[in-house]
């Protein structure tokens, strides 16, 4: 019989007289990577705080039993001296930092009492780092670092800390495909050597694929934990039922629009890295979207999808950019964002938190403010019930889950957050829309009600960009696809012979081609 590492009971925790959990219970066994799914705000993360220490004992009622003991944790440092470490969604890494000082920020060797001894901290950090398969110089900056590693580097941080039990935060949410592996990897390679994982994920493969038990959370109460048996996959369908509760037979809608004329066009479009300002970073693009299509962006990570966008969104990204645009046949010119809302084009970004949301303010004030100039204001003054209004029904159409629109966006799950990006353009009434990752780190209820917004904005007459690392995603909601590679189209495919086989052959054979010519 398996020996109970932890236990969770009855535990409840309310924000502004909402529940987020009600009689929340939890069973984790020793040496198993247990998994937390539901759909966006059912609870997930706010559960981990409660183990973790973020929300302090007397904000919840219930009881954490750990290795048989009761604890009441004030602060996340109490837990980790028990040997439970948390990695939040958003990584707690300083990027002008060393990998060996984020290693061992707040957990320093000492020498002396208050001196920090550096060469055992860097021989350390080679040791942690090495235990994980990294070989990296521990000199070098975080800020460098791919998304991939900095994961990565979290995880030695918990390393360092002797870590007991790992909670991992959506851990893959921001990593393609073959990073995505290697962790998942790593975290069986830790369950190997007795550690215990709880991961809290979206991409229901990944769970299927690494966890050993998966406990299902809807609208803050545990609905059922599903065991693995005789080492057999766990069924996705499975899963989805118990978070969405009822069974979700096609993860597309279908799609319903007419294609018209060609709405927006880019020729030639070439944009210098503004790092390095030598470097192109995106050489003689050219493209185009018709009204009421969707047309997808595939590519690996760094081929150049989201400068792209970023650079054609009022020259957000790059330097010394050169080319034409066109709207409705004619050129137009797009030096700043503001020129962008005025021509009718919106850009939802792939990270929302640093260009898409201000997070102390509430959820009105983030939806309206693309189109206060106009749509929202008389002159100087501001229709405050007419935001108020328009607030309230896009908060009900997309099924944001919140208290009220006055509610702060940075108390909100990531997919809510991402649901209020959303929102914003929408009410900007956008000719064109570019969506970069438009469902990262969202649930597979929630992205189905994303996917049918898209078809909607299709249907009346929208050209729809979507940018994704999911290629089923492009798959499923694409009426065609360009492949994006080294910062150079690759090719281009119609809905017919999309396949992800297709796509990684028009990039590999785009890499070949360019490696004969150089």
């Amino acid at each position: 019989m398996s020996e109970v590492l932890l236990e969770m009971r009855h535990i409840t925790k309310d924000f502004s007289g909402v529940k987020a959990l009600d009689d929340v219970n939890l069973v984790v066994e020793k040496g198993e990577i247990h998994a937390l799914c539901g759909e966006n705000g059912a609870g997930k993360s706010t559960l981990m705080n409660v183990l973790s220490g973020v929300y302090p004992y007397g904000s919840y009622s219930g009881d954490i039993i750990y290795k048989g003991e009761e604890c009441r944790f004030n602060n996340i440092r109490e837990s980790e001296q028990k040997r439970i470490v948390i990695i939040h969604q958003e990584l707690a890494l300083i990027p002008l930092l060393t990998i060996a000082e984020n290693i061992f920020i707040g957990n320093e060797n000492l020498k002396f009492s208050n001196v920090i001894d550096w060469d055992t901290t860097q021989r350390k950090a080679m040791e942690v780092l090495a235990s994980i398969g990294m070989h990296e110089n521990v000199n070098h900056l975080v800020g460098a670092l791919g998304m991939g590693k900095q994961q990565m580097i979290e995880i030695a941080k918990a390393l360092a800390k002797d870590v007991e039990l790992l909670i991992l935060d959506e851990p893959t949410s921001a990593l393609n495909e073959e990073e995505s592996n290697m962790l998942l990897d790593l975290l069986l390679e830790l369950k190997k050597k007795g550690i215990t994982s709880i991961m809290i994920s979206h991409k229901l493969n990944e769970l299927a694929r690494v966890a050993d038990n998966i406990t299902v959370i809807r609208d803050g109460r545990t609905i059922e934990t599903i065991q693995r048996s005789n080492n057999e996959v766990i069924d996705e369908n499975r899963i989805i039922k118990g978070m969405v509760g009822r069974e979700l037979t096609n993860r597309y809608p279908e799609r319903h629009a007419t294609v018209g004329n060609v709405v927006f066009e880019v020729k030639d479009w070439t944009v210098f890295d503004q790092e390095e300002p030598t470097k192109k970073k995106l050489k003689n693009v050219s493209f185009n979207v018709c009204k009421g299509e969707v047309v997808g962006f595939a590519g690996l990570m760094g081929a150049g999808r989201t400068e792209l966008a970023m650079s054609l969104f009022g020259h957000t990204y790059g330097v010394k950019s050169s080319g034409h645009i066109y709207k409705d046949g004619q050129e137009i010119k797009i030096p700043d964002v503001q020129s962008a809302i005025d021509h009718k084009i919106a850009y939802v970004p792939e990270d929302r938190k640093t260009y898409g949301l201000v997070l102390i303010n509430d959820i009105k004030w983030n939806m309206t403010l693309a189109s206060l100039n106009g749509r929202f204001s008389d002159k100087t003054i501001i229709k405050k019930d007419d935001e108020i209004h328009a607030a309230e029904e896009y908060r009900g159409r997309i099924n944001i889950k919140a208290g009220s629109i006055t509610q702060p966006v940075e108390s909100l799950s990531g997919g809510n957050q991402q649901k209020v990006v959303l929102a914003k353009w929408m009410l900007s009434e956008p000719d064109v829309l570019i969506l970069d990752e438009p469902t990262r780190g969202i649930d597979v209820g929630a992205k189905y009600e994303i996917y049918t917004i898209i078809n909607q904005l299709a249907e009346s007459g929208k050209a729809i960009i979507i940018i994704s690392s999911e290629m089923p995603e492009l798959l499923g909601i694409c009426d065609r696809s360009y492949v994006l590679n080294a910062g150079e189209i690759a090719g281009e495919l119609p809905k017919e012979a999309m396949t992800q086989e297709a796509i990684m052959k028009m990039i590999m054979d785009h890499t070949a081609k360019r490696g004969s010519l150089q």
